[in-house]
């Protein structure tokens, strides 16, 4: 199984993965966001859009490495991800589907105004112009797709053991 944790940057998906793995017997943490970082790796690099996301071999890696590693490993893996593009989740989900890997999709969720006050305030990555372009984005795809497509965990009031909690016990239950 797969427990997927979308949303954007500041929801807290990093720091939720890690203490949902801990929640969840047999899982582990992938990072997708380190097949993107490979892909940037080569040399000469391939043509910048912006987001590795846009890099059409991305989204097939996403699916075979999970699918490869839960063939190896079995258990859950826990995948903190933004994927804010639809045809871009359907791409991945459907990946997925067709290996016959379930998948718990939840978005962690907080109100604008918490998200840019986090971002702004992260004393490990610092305020990051990056990050805060990606609020409007998220917004946009909340309201027309992806809190359709998921389970809404709202982190605005809470901490990331309390939301860690929350999905491990919609995951076992």
């Amino acid at each position: 199984m797969i427990v997927w944790l979308n949303g954007t940057h500041g929801a807290g998906k990093t720091t939720t993965s890690a203490l949902v793995q801990q929640l969840i017997p047999d899982s582990r943490v992938f990072d997708a966001e380190k097949v993107g970082e490979t892909l940037m790796d080569i040399k000469p690099a391939l043509p910048w859009t912006g987001n590795f996301q846009d890099w059409a071999p991305w989204r097939p890696l996403v699916v075979e490495t999970a699918r490869r590693v839960l063939e190896y490993t079995g258990g859950t893996l826990v995948m903190p991800m933004t994927v804010l593009v639809e045809q871009y989740w359907r791409e991945i989900s459907s990946g997925l589907d067709q290996h016959e890997i379930p998948v718990r999709h939840f978005v962690l969720h907080a109100d604008q105004d918490t998200l840019r006050g986090r971002i702004e305030g992260d004393t490990d990555l610092g305020p990051s112009t990056f990050r805060l372009a990606y609020l409007e984005p998220y917004a946009e795809a909340a309201r027309t797709w992806l809190h359709c497509e998921a389970e809404v965990v709202d982190t605005t009031h809470l901490t990331p053991a309390q939301a860690a909690q929350q999905i491990a016990e919609a995951v076992k239950a």
